[in-house]
């Protein structure tokens, strides 16, 4: 049957569509996900960091199913709803810093980065960003032009937004690396844009895609000072590290400085498509009146189901199983550094745990992690590659995964390790 599927999706899709597996999915629920053929699974890719919360929870799924008997769509610009004003109010409570703020929401993670941009450019009446390398952050034009990873996003389909730079982001949390960084920050304002004509510097605290990058805390202090003294605006990019994924609910917690705005998706919603840009009040009024907004953005059924899952992370003890989770497999990749030599640095922060694959001479081995992830695919766990060398093996478990599960989990992530090494 997945032949026949695989084989009319390459028919009508195009290649540019890439597709991780030839899994289809029928069914599931919490950690685990069953094919069309009646396989199960353990996912560890949780649609890549959507599902903190788990595949269908019976609260968000509730949600949605509440709120389709009421109404479907209004546009919430034309006709609006108590719903999404009252999530707006949550957001602005639980992002941080003791400042009033404001929140708009979109639909794709993309969608609320180009709108963060357009805020603070009309806020400061400069044209400028600055993003970085390693970064990622969307498949839209500009999205493209912010984003630090060419293969395979950048290949062939440029020219991009121009009056983007990009600065070196730190490879470790070491003094040298922050150093290095901040000198490519002066580079560029000694050579190619002058601080005064920049709107803002995108940042993710913890990098998805460039291989779960986190940003050294000296670092993040450094841009942030710089950006009070030169006027920029500091926005954080916590599509993918957001909503609980790096132990606290919003990634900026962890670094003692707040974002002038933040960007949020994926997770937020609970599998739904919805995206949020929460930001200081005075940033997000610098748009004129109509000027933000899309015909889908604050679905009613997306709005319902972030609902329900600010309500789970409250009752439910999200984020601290996340951390006992996190625990669990930085132990687990520790002992196995010691069995299998190809396992390099641990990164991440918190629940966004990846795994560096290198070859016997040190060097990224992105072949050997695809081989560990087709092993666990053969086994029943489905697992993510990320990073420039697509050498990082990342896991994006739900946050609530119960113990034996993980442990399952492990297991076979042993044995595709084993599997994958023999020989080698």
């Amino acid at each position: 049957m997945s032949n026949d599927w695989t084989s009319r999706r390459a028919a009508a899709i195009p290649a540019g569509v890439a597709f991780g597996t030839n899994i289809y999915a029928a069914s599931a629920s919490g950690s685990r996900l069953t094919d069309g053929e009646g396989r199960t699974y353990i996912d560890f890719a949780g649609g890549i960091g959507v599902l903190n919360v788990g595949h269908n929870h019976p609260r968000v799924v509730a949600a949605v199913k509440a709120q389709a008997d009421r109404f479907l769509h209004t546009c919430a610009q034309v006709i609006p709803y108590e719903s999404y004003i009252a999530l707006a109010e949550r957001l602005n409570r639980l992002a941080p810093g003791g400042h009033t703020k404001k929140t708009a929401f979109f639909s794709t993670g993309v969608e609320a980065v180009e709108n963060a941009i357009k805020i603070a450019r009309a806020h400061t009446r400069r044209r400028a960003v600055i993003s970085f390398t390693g970064s990622f952050h969307g498949r839209t034009n500009l999205g493209l032009a912010l984003t630090g990873k060419v293969r395979p996003y950048r290949i062939g389909v440029g020219p991009f937004v121009g009056d983007i730079y990009k600065a070196i982001f730190p490879d470790d949390d070491s003094e040298t690396a922050v150093a290095a960084s901040l000198a490519s920050l002066d580079r560029l304002f000694k050579y190619e844009i002058d601080p005064a004509e920049v709107a803002a510097i995108v940042i993710e605290p913890v990098q998805g895609e460039g291989g779960f990058n986190a940003t050294p805390p000296a670092f993040m202090q450094a841009l942030r000072a710089l950006c009070d003294r030169e006027g920029i605006v500091l926005l954080a990019d916590e599509i993918q590290c957001g909503m609980g994924r790096t132990g606290k609910l919003f990634a900026m917690e962890h670094f003692g400085v707040q974002a002038d705005i933040t960007t949020l998706a994926k997770s937020l919603a609970g599998g739904t498509p919805l995206s949020a840009v929460v930001g200081r009040t005075e940033i997000m009024d610098a748009v004129i009146p109509g000027g933000l907004g899309s015909t889908y953005a604050g679905a009613p059924m997306a709005i319902a189901a972030a609902h329900a899952v600010l309500d789970i992370f409250e009752d439910e003890g999200v984020i601290e199983q996340g951390e006992r989770l996190s625990a669990t497999i930085r132990a687990f990749l520790a002992e196995a550094g010691k069995r299998f030599a190809c396992i390099g640095r641990i990164k991440g922060l918190g629940s966004m745990v990846g795994v560096e694959l290198v070859s016997a001479a040190g060097e990224p081995d992105g072949a050997l992690a695809g081989k560990v992830l087709a092993e666990a695919r053969s086994r029943g766990l489905i697992l993510l590659a990320c990073g420039v060398h697509g050498n990082v093996i990342r896991f994006l478990y739900p946050l609530n995964t119960d113990d034996a599960t993980f442990q399952e989990g492990l297991a076979i992530l042993s044995a595709s390790l084993e599997a994958a090494t023999r020989g080698n």
